[in-house]
């Protein structure tokens, strides 16, 4: 759950509003929150797997800017929130637990850590 601004978000259903957005592996989506101390409320972020291969240190790559753009679009006009953060990654970045499944602790864990280096 995903607390923003007093509302209670559901993580798996901004998963499912970017579904089919064009450059995004199917399936492969992550979305949580992190606590912004100066707003006092979750920033949303959502972290998805690009279906071609790039360079990760090319946060500039059109391709890249272009699905950022619609990933925070989607989520715009779907939901009551605004999309902080759009973080495209190349393919199998994502933690999946043994089960298969999207692990979304682990992913905002690795999230953070990037951020913290």
């Amino acid at each position: 759950m995903i607390i923003v601004g007093g509302k209670n978000i559901y993580p798996q259903d901004l998963e499912r509003l970017v579904d089919g957005v064009s450059g995004v592996h199917p399936g492969r989506v992550v979305a949580f929150g992190i606590f912004n101390e100066s707003s006092g409320t979750e920033d949303v972020v959502m972290i998805a797997e690009s279906d071609f291969e790039f360079d990760p240190s090319d946060r500039e790559d059109p391709r890249i800017v272009k699905i950022a753009s619609e990933l925070r679009e989607q989520v715009t006009t779907g939901s009551d929130i605004a999309l902080r953060y759009a973080y495209i990654v190349p393919q199998n970045w994502l933690i999946k637990t043994s089960s298969g499944k999207i692990a979304r602790d682990a992913n905002r864990q690795k999230y953070l850590r990037i951020l913290n280096e």
